[in-house]
């Protein structure tokens, strides 16, 4: 019996033991462990709220749209006036160009005027063909002054690039493909056709 009593005495102690040190660590990790809670409303570096976080991009973004308007807005009208200015040019160029050409045929149609009112005054048959061909040369100078070249037809190959056939005779092989008469001289300012010489091709 006594040594019942012994042993039950010793479980006792051993439980009392533990249960003492189970407290023990588990009070001091409580009091290691719990911390105190913020309260985030007495926080001064909190982050900003929503509404304070999305009011300045917002007017950051309304400012650089109103910038890009008004930039898009200049644009347009300086793109409309040169635009203007452009065509206004364009025009001016074609009239004064124009004006420049017909300049330099008055000068021929004073020799028209003065060889029709010689012809009706003079019986002399061949002055008066001097003074056609003289008028003719005037105006075929005038021409080439302004770039404008006679086109080369006669007894050539026939480039359709140049020519316009209208009629096409048998005219032996040795003028097959060729041009053998001109029915409307063509003509060329610069590098481009200005009139296309109606011709006659040999088959």
């Amino acid at each position: 019996m006594k040594k019942q009593e012994v042993y039950n005495q010793d479980v006792n102690d051993e439980k009392e033991i533990v249960d003492g040190e189970g407290s023990t660590s588990c009070e001091g990790s409580t009091c290691d462990n719990v911390t105190e809670e913020q309260d985030p409303s007495t926080d001064t570096m909190s982050e900003p709220t929503e509404e304070q976080s999305t009011e300045s991009p917002a007017t950051d973004f309304e400012k650089e749209a109103a910038e890009w308007r008004d930039k898009y807005i200049r644009l347009q009208a300086e793109f409309d006036n040169f635009r203007k200015r452009t065509l206004r040019e364009k025009m001016d160029l074609v009239q004064s160009g124009g004006a420049d050409v017909l300049k330099s045929m008055l000068s021929v149609l004073d020799d028209v005027y003065r060889a029709v009112a010689a012809s009706e005054k003079s019986e002399d048959i061949t002055a008066l063909r001097e003074g056609e061909k003289l008028v003719t040369q005037k105006f075929c100078d005038a021409l080439r002054q302004k770039g404008v070249t006679e086109i080369e037809a006669q007894d050539k190959e026939f480039d359709s690039d140049l020519h316009e056939a209208v009629a096409r005779f048998a005219a032996g092989e040795d003028k097959r493909g060729k041009v053998i008469d001109v029915v409307q001289r063509g003509y060329m300012l610069g590098e481009k056709v200005l009139r296309y010489a109606k011709v006659v091709v040999g088959e």
